[in-house]
């Protein structure tokens, strides 16, 4: 049975979020009419252990891989979600996430490394994946990694509270005839905590699917397009068998569009795992 938080710092990350999804139901309100969106109920331990089962999805769940840098990415990939850090003069098609997730954390109470004390003002130190891997031992970067260590709890709220934010902009993205249809996909499908993994998992691997900039053949890949792609009307253990399934055709659908050069086939039979392992415990 889950204890209260008991601490300042742990009062103040509750007060934080309830402010947080409060401002995030306000906005719902404004960007979708009558529709309403509603908070995300989960046990600190449930976020904790969806947190951990995405850090094993993204970093094998080791320290190490809590600091990435991809090849042929352009960005660092950092915490247990793997967050977007672009160094300066850098972006792509991809959301920039890790300076979002900083702020959270600080917003929680948690004392930041000299490295992310001014993050909204400051790129990535590391302009290539060269010199990333060449600070791999240093001081800094051993720094962030036990950082971003000792804070998966927190980085795990970040995924709930990114989760719970990715609805109204899905509802705002989809064709007004298909709101209803979308915020009732995703509700049946968060009734459970292995359903809220199953969620926060693929917004956090594959997005939202609301940036246009995110398609192949004007198709995207996100959160939107696998809901879009749900009919049924039970939840539990049937909603999640569902939600896998469309996340699979999805992904098959990307990769069939995807431009060859990109050679994206190598890569769908572990996504194909990954969204199998959702209707799993």
């Amino acid at each position: 049975m889950d204890k209260p938080y008991s601490s300042r710092k742990q009062r103040c990350r509750q007060d934080f979020r309830a402010r947080f999804l409060a401002g995030v139901a306000f906005l719902a309100c404004l960007a979708i009419g009558p529709l309403t969106v509603h908070a995300i109920t989960l046990l600190q331990s449930d976020a904790l252990k969806i947190g951990k089962k995405i850090w094993q999805n993204e970093c094998n769940g080791t320290v190490a891989g809590l600091t990435s840098w991809n090849e042929g990415e352009n960005f660092a990939s950092l915490g247990i979600g793997h967050f977007i850090w672009y160094p300066k003069g850098q972006r792509g098609p991809f959301e920039e996430s890790f300076p979002k997730l900083v702020s959270f954390i600080s917003n929680s109470g948690v004392k930041l490394p000299t490295l992310l004390l001014r993050i909204d003002e400051t790129p990535c130190p590391w302009n290539s994946r060269a010199e990333f891997l060449h600070a791999e031992h240093t001081q800094e970067m051993n720094q962030l990694r036990r950082f971003l260590a000792d804070t998966v709890n927190v980085q795990a709220e970040f995924l709930i509270a990114r989760l719970q934010n990715a609805l109204p902009k899905m509802l705002a993205e989809a064709v007004p005839s298909e709101r209803a249809h979308v915020q009732r996909q995703f509700e049946r499908v968060a009734e459970t905590p292995q359903g809220c993994y199953a969620l926060a998992d693929y917004v956090n691997f594959k997005g939202e699917g609301v940036l246009h900039t995110e398609r192949y053949r004007d198709q995207g890949w996100g959160l939107l397009q696998v809901l879009e792609g749900m009919n049924r009307t039970k939840g539990g253990e049937t909603a999640v068998e569902e939600f896998s399934r469309s996340a699979r055709d999805v992904l098959i659908r990307r990769v069939r569009n995807a431009p060859a050069q990109r050679h994206e086939s190598q890569w769908l039979s572990g996504w194909i795992q990954r969204v199998k392992s959702y209707s799993r415990d």
